[in-house]
């Protein structure tokens, strides 16, 4: 026995998340420019260095306490630099995962990083 089904059933829904898709793109793009605007900071060292990036990763202050430059070890200043640049690019990544995952209701969608 075929079921049958009432008339225009199925067509409602495939607007309705057509609707629903679109409202999450529109959305997704609002969340995308302004997370692109944030400011993320990070430390490393106890705080002697601390580095500000963009929502789009980018470098946007970098600070070193005096007392920490010492000539015998670029080295170390180096590293403490690598390790804030990365501690704030990680908390921008954070941040937008945790606030895409909000619009998107945990839905893993290619291209969304």
């Amino acid at each position: 026995m075929k079921a049958r089904l009432p008339e225009g059933y199925g067509k409602q829904s495939r607007n309705q998340m057509l609707e629903r898709l679109n409202k999450m793109q529109a959305d997704m793009e609002a969340k995308q420019k302004e997370l692109a605007e944030k400011e993320y900071t990070a430390t490393s060292g106890g705080g002697m260095v601390e580095a500000t990036v963009s929502g789009e990763h980018r470098v946007l202050a970098l600070n070193i306490k005096p007392e920490v430059c010492d000539p015998e070890d670029t080295e170390m200043i180096g590293d403490l630099v690598a390790a804030a640049v990365n501690a704030a690019i990680d908390s921008a990544l954070k941040d937008y995962e945790e606030q895409m995952g909000s619009i998107t209701g945990g839905m893993n969608l290619p291209g969304m990083m």
